[in-house]
């Protein structure tokens, strides 16, 4: 007797195991992933793993403290020992060079990747908008070593302060009155978080290099998700193809070699913007910036883009050129003041 034509399909070949942090905006993150996915996929089983990372759980250690890899690593643990079967990552988060038996398969449609200001109640309430209606001395959250350092060069007068912790927390501390959390006047979030948990209501401003008082270049791989597998699996490799973005693919692996180039990490200034002025033709530009701000390196390129080759061939040349005209300097003295045990935290220089 002959073997049926489509014999069913084992539960292993059926169930895609989903590995995400446990935070509210990773777990949103993953649904939008995983809609899609089954809508692409209506025989698969798909199921969802969260864990806390250690940036999870370490809530109080300024980000550059804590090094490369704390939102990722754990989950890469998992996918190696074959306890989930593809990460949903925030591309930011993501070390620019993956451990061994890890590739990047895939990268979603991105969310708005701009920066924006989000005024406490108290100073949204008086009409306050931006920046520039803050007066000297106010207090701006953020726990990004890159936006302190890009707003001191236009705002010297401000104050930025260390916050940490999810959307929530950000925004409880920001609008805190007369308890120990308060002292905040604003913070800076990402718009793609802010627009995924529905809290778009809350940005009063948005940083950009367009946006007349912002400035401000958004880190790499930002509002983009990341989508990881271990490498050589073809299967899921393939399986991802249906959510690939191909133009935020290749825009992010443009910033992400210009990164890798300059041996940074989310945890150093270096701000990026990536704008497709036609199909196939990307411009990139690319600002470094010492922790006080002032000093700094900017440049852009504007290239045919249409393979993840040529991608990071332009991050690359262009991070080189940068690098020859001072960036590369820049860096070097902030990771010689890291390994000299100088602590580097937001509210330095």
């Amino acid at each position: 007797m002959s073997a049926p034509a489509n014999p069913p399909s084992s539960e292993a070949e059926t169930l895609v195991r989903i590995g995400t942090r446990r935070s509210a905006l990773a777990l949103r993150q993953t649904d939008l992933v995983m809609a899609a996915l089954r809508a692409a996929h209506a025989n698969l089983t798909f199921e969802v793993s969260a864990m806390a990372t250690a940036g999870d759980r370490d809530t109080t250690t300024p980000l550059p403290a804590l090094g490369k890899g704390l939102w990722t690593s754990e989950l890469e643990a998992r996918l190696a020992s074959k306890d989930v079967d593809v990460v949903v990552h925030s591309l930011k988060d993501m070390p620019t060079t993956l451990p061994d038996g890890c590739e990047l398969a895939c990268v979603t449609q991105r969310e708005d990747p701009r920066d924006v200001l989000v005024m406490s109640k108290k100073h949204a309430a008086k009409g306050w908008t931006g920046l520039a209606d803050l007066p000297r001395g106010s207090v701006v959250g953020t726990s990004s070593v890159r936006r302190a350092a890009q707003l001191r060069r236009r705002y010297p007068d401000l104050v930025f302060k260390d916050v940490r912790g999810n959307i929530e927390t950000r925004l409880n501390k920001c609008d805190a009155e007369g308890e120990a959390e308060a002292g905040y006047d604003a913070i800076i979030l990402a718009a793609a978080g802010l627009l995924r948990l529905g809290y778009g209501e809350r940005i009063a401003q948005y940083l950009d290099s367009k946006t007349p008082g912002g400035g401000l270049l958004h880190a790499v791989g930002q509002g983009a998700l990341g989508l990881e597998i271990r490498a050589g699996d073809e299967r899921m490799r393939a399986l991802l193809k249906a959510v690939e973005d191909t133009p935020t693919m290749l825009a992010c692996f443009a910033e992400r070699s210009v990164m890798r180039t300059l041996e940074g990490g989310c945890s150093v200034p270096i701000g990026v913007e990536t704008e497709w002025l036609e199909e196939g033709k990307l411009r990139l530009r690319v600002v470094v910036v010492s922790l006080d701000g002032s000093r700094a390196v900017e440049d852009e390129a504007t290239s045919d883009v249409s393979t993840l080759a040529e991608a990071e061939a332009m991050g690359r040349e262009l991070a080189l050129k940068m690098a020859k005209n001072g960036a590369q300097e820049i860096l070097d003295e902030i990771n010689q003041g890291r390994t000299s045990g100088a602590a580097l935290k937001v509210g330095d220089a």
